[in-house]
């Protein structure tokens, strides 16, 4: 296993933040929604990022829903847990069973899973899909507040 970096605590004024790590398999829809949430909600907590393990472009409906509550998300960008490779956190969230099962090992002080569907994965209307995109963006931002409020 590679070196860590020896602190995984960041200053953000006066408080310390904990950094979060969310890990899915493309890192374009449920993971992205993660760390955009953590970031905007409790931001003066936790830094959060995320990252996948085969990550593409960013699903445009996860955009859209996105902007529908408010957080602009439209110039993230999938990225590489190698990105990350080497890095401590104090919190690690795989958010699908596939990262669970082919990511390679990240440490955290805890580890978290919690399986959403996979917005990738809806088929049907703009609208139709959209709609299941924002239960999903929902139940991401649930989770998020009764784990980390």
């Amino acid at each position: 296993m590679g070196t860590l970096t020896p602190c995984c605590i960041i200053r953000a004024g006066d408080c310390m933040v904990k950094r979060v790590l969310f890990i899915c398999t493309h890192n374009s829809t449920r993971s992205q929604m993660a760390e955009a949430f953590l970031n905007t909600l409790y931001g003066d907590k936790y830094k959060a990022h995320s990252a996948g393990v085969a990550p593409p472009k960013i699903n445009l409906y996860v955009v859209k829903a996105m902007a529908e509550v408010g957080i602009d998300i439209s110039k993230n960008r999938s990225k590489s847990i190698e990105e990350f490779r080497g890095k401590n956190f104090n919190y690690v969230v795989t958010v699908c069973d596939s990262s669970r099962e082919t990511c390679p090992f990240f440490p955290g002080e805890k580890i978290f899973h919690k399986e959403f569907k996979d917005p990738s994965e809806f088929t049907g209307s703009e609208e139709e899909i959209l709609k299941e995109v924002g239960i999903v963006r929902d139940e991401i931002r649930e989770w998020i507040k009764e784990n980390f409020g």
